[in-house]
């Protein structure tokens, strides 16, 4: 196993973070190509339910690899964060693919190549910082304000956005490409409660572990979401006439 020093692993992630504040106001000017947005002048295409998987699988099994390979110095507080983690990415790597009705939709093979080291570095740092250099958190730490309410928004997160995502596979069958209009829910407020959720669920992983390899993470997920938020607010606006003109992209009354 090849080790870092702190100083090392430092500057990458403040490299990593720089990184994502400089690629947000591109993000804002581009819509990525895939999904309802996609197109087929950005080269090869692959399939977008095998894309998913090979962008997904990264962040299960590179940040398991680097904790469990740490297991000598794990405690009981890192275990707790390693079983939230691989809740939610169980899902997205092996569960929510074979859900979606994605049949014959595909997306640019670079997207897929983006998206699998974006997930790639997430993983990295996270499970590299737990395993080997983060410090000890002693058991007093899991009746700290910042653990409780950390996992309270983390579950409050999850549960926004796996009940949206339910609406919006349940309409997938349903007109206009496969898309109508969601209702119902944190649909009432915004047009993207799935990624509102997403958001909401590493803020409270970033305040439960308290540690600046999750705040990476978190920016890196809102730097992904609001741009792509927007774009789907701008495609529902544009496409249903009917679209309600009170809702926000992504945060509700905000944004």
């Amino acid at each position: 196993m090849f080790k870092l020093s702190t100083d090392t692993f430092t500057s990458i992630v403040l490299f990593w973070i720089i990184f994502a504040l400089i690629l947000f106001p591109i993000l804002l000017k581009i819509t990525v190509p895939y999904g309802r947005h996609t197109r087929y002048n950005w080269g090869p295409m692959i399939s977008n339910k095998v894309a998913w998987i090979m962008m997904e699988w990264p962040a299960l099994f590179i940040f398991a690899f680097f904790v469990i390979a740490s297991k000598p110095r794990g405690n009981i507080v890192i275990w707790i964060f390693f079983a939230l983690w691989l809740l939610h990415y169980i899902n997205r790597v092996f569960i929510f693919p074979n859900r979606i009705k994605t049949k014959g939709k595909k997306m640019p093979v670079i997207i897929m190549i983006f998206g699998v080291f974006f997930n790639f570095m997430n993983a990295f740092i996270i499970g590299y910082w737990f395993g080997f250099l983060s410090p000890t958190y002693s058991v007093s730490w899991l009746y700290d304000p910042r653990f409780l309410i950390g996992v309270l928004l983390f579950f409050a997160g999850m549960i926004i956005n796996q009940r949206s995502d339910n609406q919006l596979l349940s309409l997938r069958s349903n007109k206009t490409n496969g898309y109508s209009i969601p209702y119902g829910g944190m649909f009432k407020y915004v047009s993207c409660p799935n990624f509102f959720g997403e958001i909401i669920e590493w803020g409270g992983f970033a305040l439960m572990t308290w540690c600046v390899p999750s705040l990476s993470f978190l920016i890196w997920t809102m730097v992904n979401l609001i741009p792509r938020a927007l774009d789907h607010h701008r495609w529902y606006s544009n496409t249903f006439s009917e679209y309600p003109a009170d809702r926000k992209a992504l945060f509700p009354y905000i944004l």
